[in-house]
């Protein structure tokens, strides 16, 4: 049985998580739905790309500090924040690829999220069969 002092410190930190993730989403969001709008904010130089990309990047963090929350699997989590980071950086390519760039970009890019997609798959179906074990275990050992 957890204490309550050690609940209101989990409380605390799933706050503070879901605090800080919301700030990465919404500041990546704007980063790459008006990077002229959060450029001019922040005083920055208006680099389009540059600002699709950071606010992918920042919007993979914030997901993946909020998938911590549900998966207790750091790899399932980590494949997880990249896929999805990776695979917007992708679309960053394709939208930007009158800014510079090669034409391969997104295919190789597109490449590591197909790898981390079969990873991420491959991974939640091992978790899967060993929580499977696991409850047949504790059946097995009740009777």
């Amino acid at each position: 049985m957890i204490s309550s002092e050690a609940g209101r410190g989990m409380r605390f930190v799933q706050v503070a998580t879901v605090i800080a993730a919301s700030m990465m989403i919404i500041i990546g969001a704007w980063c790459w739905g008006d990077p002229e709008s959060f450029a001019e904010f922040a005083n920055w130089p208006n680099h389009t790309h540059f600002l699709h990309d950071s606010g992918a990047f920042q919007i993979g963090i914030g997901l993946t500090m909020l998938a911590a929350l549900r998966w207790r699997d750091v790899l399932a989590v980590v494949l997880g924040g990249f896929l999805f980071a990776n695979t917007l950086h992708v679309v960053n390519h394709i939208m930007d690829r009158n800014a510079g760039g090669t034409a391969t970009d997104p295919l190789i890019l597109g490449s590591f999220s197909v790898l981390a997609l079969a990873a991420l798959v491959i991974r939640l179906r091992q978790l899967r069969i060993t929580r499977t074990e696991a409850d047949e275990t504790t059946v097995e050992a009740r009777r």
